[in-house]
C-alpha cells in the first residue's frame, strides 16, 4: 500500500525553489516526518523551472521580481517514462526527475516533480511547469490539469500500482480525483456516472484544505475549463458536483470526491464547516519539522539533554529539565546567527542587546504587516522609556497583489519614521534558509493576522522549536498553543465579534509596554523560563510527526504499532 502526495509546491530544500511559502514548506515537512516514520508515501508535484521569483526592494520598498532559474539536472535524478496529457486538443508531454527525501530510520520517500519543458512540446506546452503561481487562468488551468491528470497516469507508469490514498494538500491538485473517476467509469460518457462510481473515487482521496475564505480559492469559468480539457471532461466535471453556478471550484470538486476532508487547525476547521456544510471537515492542525527547523545551537542543547528528541519530538516535552542559564547560551548563538545574516543580506548593524522581534511570512493584507505600526508615537515612547526594540520583517508580495506590496511599503515608511527610535529592517528575499535563522534568532515572534484569516500558521511553531515565544493574535495553530505567561503571550481575545485594528493595536502595545519588556529587560531567567516552556509545551506537539501521525491513523487509515 502507497499513500500518493499531491500539492502544486513542496519545500525540499533552499536550493530547490519549488516553494513560494507556508503551503509548499508544510509540504515538505510532511513528507520528511513520513519518511522518518517510515510511512509508506510518494510526493508529487511540479518542476517549476523559473521557480516563484526572486525578490529586488528598493529603498522606498517597492518590490520587484525577477525569475528564480535553477537547473534540475543538478541536484535531481531524471525518471525515463514519459506520459502525455491532452490540453486545448493537443497533446502535452510529460516528464520526471526524482527527489529522495530522506528519513531517520533510512526510508527515503520519492519525489517525483513532473516537467514539460521537452522538444515534443511547443514553446508554449514546454513553459507550462516553469512559474509557481504565474501566469494567467488558463496557464494556471493547465498547470493544475498536468499536476493531476499527469500525475497520476505518471505514477502508473513508474508502477504504483497500490495506491491506497490520493492526498490533495489544498484545491490546485483536485484533478487528481477527476483522473480516478475517469478509470472508474472506464469509457462511459459522464451521464452514465453512478453513486458508486463515485463512492470509489471518495474511498481513496483525502483532501486537505487551507483556504479560509473563498474568493481565494481557484475558480474557472466552465466555458475555459470545457476548451482546455475537452467538453467531455468538463461534463464529467459537472457530474462530479465541481461545477457551481457555470464555474468550476476546485475545492468542491475536491471535497465532492473525498471521504476525508480536514482543516490545519481547530479554529479553521470549523470555519471551514460553516463554510462546507454538506461535507464533515476535520481538524488536524499543521506541524513543522522539528529536526529541519531547530537551529544548531539548540539542536545540540537538545541532543545533550534529550537525546531521542529525532525519533520521537514528544521527548522534547523533557527541555523542561533543562537549566535556563543553558537555554540563554542556545539562544544567545541563534540571535548572533541572525544578526549576521541581516547584516550580509542588508547592510544594517543590529545589537545583540535590544529585543528583537521578527515578523517573517508571506506579504498580503490580511497578515498585517503594519499592525504594529499603528501608533507610531506609542510604539517609539515604550522603545524608549520601558526597553529598546528592533524588528526584522522578511516576506514577499505575490506580484499580483498589490496590497501585499503595499504592506512592505508601509513597513519601510514606518521604519524612516521609527529612525533613531526602533531600527526597522526588512530582508528581501525570504527563503528556507532565512527562514531558519530568524526564527531561531528573534527573541519574540510577532503575529498579527486579521481573524479568522490565519488557517493555521507554521511560523510560530519553528520559533517555538528554538525558544521563542510569541506575540500574536489568537487565530490558527494559536489558540491551541498559547498559554499566557507559558508559551507567550496573546493580542486581545477571541470572542470579540468583530476584530477592531485599533483595540488590538493598543493591547499589542500593552503588552509589549507592562509585561514583556519589563520581563526581558528585568527579569531574564522568568523570560528564559517562558522560551524554555515553549519548546517543551508547543515545540513537542506542533510538529509534522504528531501531524503524520494523526494523518496516517485518521485519513489514511494505516495501521501503527
Amino acid at each position: 500500500m502507497t499513500v500518493a502526495y499531491f500539492s502544486m509546491e513542496i519545500g525540499l530544500e533552499p536550493g530547490i525553489p519549488t516553494y513560494a511559502g507556508g503551503l509548499g514548506v508544510l509540504a515538505g515537512d510532511a513528507l520528511r516526518s513520513a519518511a522518518d516514520l517510515g510511512l509508506p508515501m510518494v510526493g508529487v508535484t511540479l518542476i517549476h523551472r523559473t521557480g516563484y521569483f526572486r525578490q529586488r526592494l528598493d529603498s522606498a520598498g517597492r518590490q520587484s521580481e525577477e525569475p528564480a532559474r535553477w537547473g534540475p539536472e543538478e541536484r535531481l535524478l531524471p525518471v525515463e517514462p514519459r506520459v502525455t496529457v491532452t490540453l486545448e486538443g493537443r497533446p502535452v508531454v510529460l516528464r520526471a526527475w526524482r527527489y529522495d527525501v530522506p528519513g531517520v530510520v533510512g526510508h527515503p520517500i520519492p519525489v517525483f516533480l513532473l516537467d514539460a519543458a521537452l522538444p515534443e512540446n511547443d514553446r508554449d506546452a514546454r513553459r507550462l511547469t516553469d512559474a509557481l503561481y504565474g501566469g494567467d487562468q488558463r496557464y494556471r488551468l493547465c498547470q493544475e490539469a498536468l499536476l493531476g491528470l499527469g500525475g497520476v497516469a505518471m505514477l502508473e507508469v513508474l508502477g504504483y500500482s497500490e495506491i491506497t490514498a490520493y492526498h490533495m494538500n489544498e484545491g490546485h491538485s483536485a484533478f487528481l480525483a477527476l483522473a480516478l473517476l475517469e478509470r472508474q467509469i472506464a469509457g462511459r460518457p459522464p451521464h452514465h456516472v453512478t453513486d458508486e462510481d463515485r463512492e470509489a473515487v471518495r474511498r481513496r482521496c483525502v483532501f486537505t484544505t487551507h483556504t479560509p475564505v473563498s474568493a481565494a480559492m481557484d475558480q474557472f469559468p466552465h466555458e475555459l475549463v470545457s476548451a482546455v480539457l475537452g467538453a467531455e471532461r468538463g461534463a464529467l466535471l459537472e457530474v462530479a458536483e465541481g461545477v457551481v453556478d457555470g464555474v468550476l471550484n476546485m475545492t468542491h470538486l475536491a471535497l465532492a470526491l473525498s471521504r476525508y476532508v480536514n482543516g490545519v487547525a481547530m479554529r479553521h476547521g470549523q470555519v471551514s464547516q460553516g463554510m462546507f456544510p454538506r461535507y464533515p471537515v476535520n481538524s488536524i492542525n499543521n506541524g513543522v519539522h522539528a529536526s529541519t527547523w531547530t537551529s544548531r545551537p539548540f539542536a545540540a542543547l537538545f541532543d545533550r539533554y534529550v537525546p531521542g528528541w529525532r525519533r520521537d519530538n514528544l521527548d522534547l516535552r523533557h527541555v523542561v529539565g533543562v537549566p535556563t542559564t543553558e537555554v540563554r547560551a542556545a539562544h544567545e548563538e541563534a540571535k548572533a546567527v541572525l544578526l549576521a545574516e541581516v547584516r550580509e543580506r542588508t547592510g544594517n548593524r543590529l545589537s545583540p542587546d535590544v529585543m528583537t522581534l521578527g515578523f517573517a511570512r508571506r506579504a498580503t493584507p490580511y497578515k498585517r504587516h503594519d499592525l504594529l505600526f499603528t501608533d507610531l508615537e506609542r510604539l517609539r515612547r515604550i522603545a524608549l522609556q520601558v526597553g529598546p526594540l528592533q524588528v526584522v520583517f522578511a516576506g514577499k508580495a505575490h506580484p499580483h497583489d498589490q496590497g501585499g506590496k503595499a504592506q512592505i511599503r508601509r513597513v519601510f515608511e514606518a521604519a524612516g519614521a521609527l529612525q533613531g527610535a526602533v531600527s526597522v529592517v526588512y530582508v528581501p528575499e525570504y527563503d528556507m534558509e532565512f527562514a531558519r535563522a530568524v526564527c531561531a534568532g528573534a527573541d519574540l515572534w510577532l503575529n498579527t493576522p486579521l481573524r479568522p484569516m490565519e488557517a493555521s500558521g507554521t511560523s510560530g511553531m519553528k520559533a517555538a522549536l528554538n525558544g521563542v515565544p510569541s506575540l500574536s493574535i489568537l487565530d490558527g495553530w494559536w489558540i491551541e498553543g498559547h498559554v499566557e505567561g507559558a508559551t507567550g503571550w496573546s493580542i486581545g481575545d477571541s470572542w470579540e465579534p468583530e476584530p477592531d485594528p485599533a483595540r488590538e493595536a493598543a493591547a499589542l502595545y500593552e503588552k509589549l509596554e507592562a509585561v514583556i519588556l519589563p520581563m526581558f529587560y528585568g527579569r531574564p531567567n522568568a523570560y528564559a523560563q517562558v522560551m524554555r516552556t515553549a519548546i517543551a509545551l508547543n515545540g513537542s506537539f506542533f510538529n509534522s510527526e504528531r501531524m503524520m501521525l494523526q494523518y496516517a491513523r485518521k485519513a489514511y487509515r494505516i495501521a501503527l504499532p
